[in-house]
């Protein structure tokens, strides 16, 4: 039986746990941007693969089963909804790449073309080789922000979508408070 990573949670009030300024149902509202950035934050820190689990305590109120079964639900919709804005954000990257790549490689192909047009009209000047090399350096220059996507950019952002892949199948459950070793009513 693999064991979950649990993050408990205390709220006074399951409303805590909601954006305030969003007028939806708790079913289809974002969470507080406290509390996302708490669950976010943890669930960064722990490494490996094992299953994440979130337990709520409230202190005020009992836990209805069917505040859980919404709790479940409202989470479940937001980390899944931020996974594919996430998926999103990294096509809408790779996309950008692919265009700043053909860009690139045609004005390098440009730069290379004119930098032998320069070197054949103006051969026996001083300035030749500079004219030339700058060109070629100015064509490879057009390359650098596709390397840096295809290299560098999209890591994080495919991080981000694990991560929230996770997030998205979290074990919730809502919990009474309990208070000196014995749950309150």
């Amino acid at each position: 039986m693999t064991t979950h990573e649990v993050l408990e949670l205390h709220v006074a009030e399951l409303r805590q746990l909601f954006n305030s300024m969003d007028p939806a149902p708790f079913r289809e509202r974002d969470l507080d941007p406290a509390a996302e950035a708490y669950i976010v934050d943890w669930a960064r820190e722990i490494k490996g693969s094992r299953p994440l689990a979130l337990r709520v305590h409230v202190d005020n109120g009992a836990a209805r089963p069917e505040d859980a079964a919404m709790l479940r639900e409202a989470v479940d919709q937001y980390f899944r909804q931020r996974e594919k804005a996430t998926r999103r954000r990294l096509s809408q990257l790779f996309r950008v790449g692919r265009i700043s790549l053909l860009i690139g490689l045609v004005f390098l192909g440009a730069a290379l073309a004119v930098s032998e047009a320069a070197g054949v009209l103006f051969h026996k000047e001083r300035y030749a080789k500079l004219v030339q090399e700058s060109l070629v350096i100015g064509g490879w220059v057009a390359l650098w922000r596709p390397m840096e996507i295809f290299l560098y950019d999209w890591w994080p952002i495919r991080s981000e979508v694990r991560l929230y892949e996770r997030l998205g199948s979290i074990d919730v459950s809502l919990l009474p408070r309990v208070a000196e070793g014995r749950t309150v009513p």
